[in-house]
């Protein structure tokens, strides 16, 4: 396969995982014998430094991203913008390329890696056997409601929850047709209780599930799933909820495995896919060769399943993060005392190495 792949590396610790998981896509093109062409542009921060008049996503970066195959971004994210206008700073550049491409549907992936029992918070045996993953509505709720706003007296500001049938319903069907080939059950998130918004949604999903007779559905409100998620982890498989309780439940879900360094995440939609770790940009890590690399290579190996269809080499990506990890190898973030951590560029040779046609 022959297949043009948009980097962006972004921020902070962006360029250093990027460059890690490219190093694994070059890995698996070698052994598999694919030829990915990589297309680097600047995003966030980075962009702003590069042509500060054209804002955080410049124009030539969201066309190549759209004629991409798949898109692979690092983090957005600088205290130096912190100041700027909502629109003018790094984040704005995600939320609008998540837009611009139609990716409405985030899947976050939190599982229980091989000898990292003891890397999170949890007791060995309660986070045993954890294997979930989150579907994030993507492109609607509070993220991009309107009106939105702090009023010109500085006293008060409104933000606006708002879905509508259509955009429930089709996240809804991506997170039943992925529980179809999982362990069939989905657990629904929302605050229905108080939320007019989370009753359409509790009503909707309900609707939908009636064309998945074989994949259980259970409605939790979001504070329960909250606990639940840290307690009893293991008992989820599919989570579906909105915007903001997906970017909230994910993080925990991160601290419950280890560390947010592990998670990748893909976004999918109609075009290209965009895919990317879940941490931010660790300004204070960024050029130290310190960050977890595994989110970023286990987004490629999403990008290779989700994106392109190249489940064997997606396979083998994870297979390979698992063989390091159970090897021994560790980054500070989940390295114990007793470990011996290696860097980024480190792990993700380690990791490049270790894969082999399945």
């Amino acid at each position: 396969m022959k297949a043009t792949v948009v980097l962006l590396p972004g921020d902070g610790v962006g360029p250093e995982v990027v460059a890690a998981a490219v190093r694994v896509l070059e890995r698996v093109g070698d052994v598999f014998g694919h030829a990915f062409h990589a297309d680097a542009h600047p995003i966030g921060g980075a962009a702003l430094r590069a042509q500060p008049d054209q804002g955080p996503l410049h124009e030539p970066t969201l066309a190549a991203a759209r004629a991409a195959d798949a898109v692979l971004l690092g983090a957005v994210g600088d205290p130096a913008f912190d100041a700027e206008p909502r629109h003018r700073r790094p984040e704005a550049a995600l939320l609008r390329l998540r837009r611009e491409l139609g990716v409405f549907a985030n899947l976050r992936p939190a599982r229980a890696w091989p000898g990292l029992d003891a890397a999170g918070p949890l007791k060995p045996e309660t986070l045993s056997g954890t294997d979930l993953i989150v579907v994030r509505e993507l492109t609607g709720g509070l993220y991009y409601g309107e009106p939105r706003g702090i009023e010109p007296d500085g006293e008060s500001a409104v933000n606006t929850l708002r879905y509508s049938r259509e955009e429930i319903r089709r996240v809804a069907r991506v997170a039943f047709d992925l529980a179809r080939t999982r362990r069939r059950r989905v657990v629904s998130v929302d605050k229905a209780n108080v939320l007019e918004v989370s009753q359409l949604w509790r009503t909707v999903v309900s609707e939908v599930a009636l064309d998945y007779p074989d994949v259980s559905l259970a409605h939790e409100y979001v504070d329960a799933a909250a606990m639940k998620l840290a307690l009893v982890p293991a008992s989820f498989d599919v989570v579906l909820t909105e915007n903001l309780f997906g970017d909230i439940l994910s993080d925990e879900a991160g601290a419950v495995c280890g560390s947010l360094g592990l998670l990748p995440s893909a976004s999918l939609g109609e075009g290209p896919g965009l895919f990317e770790p879940v941490h931010g940009s660790a300004p204070d890590l960024a050029g130290r060769n310190l960050a977890n690399p595994i989110g970023a290579i286990a987004s490629a190996a999403m990008l290779l399943g989700d994106g392109l269809g190249l489940r064997r080499e997606s396979d083998a990506v994870n297979a390979a993060i698992e063989r390091v990890l159970a090897g021994g190898l560790r980054t500070m973030d989940i390295a114990s005392a007793e470990d011996t951590w290696v860097g980024t560029t480190e792990l993700a040779a380690a990791i490049a190495e270790a894969i082999t046609p399945p």
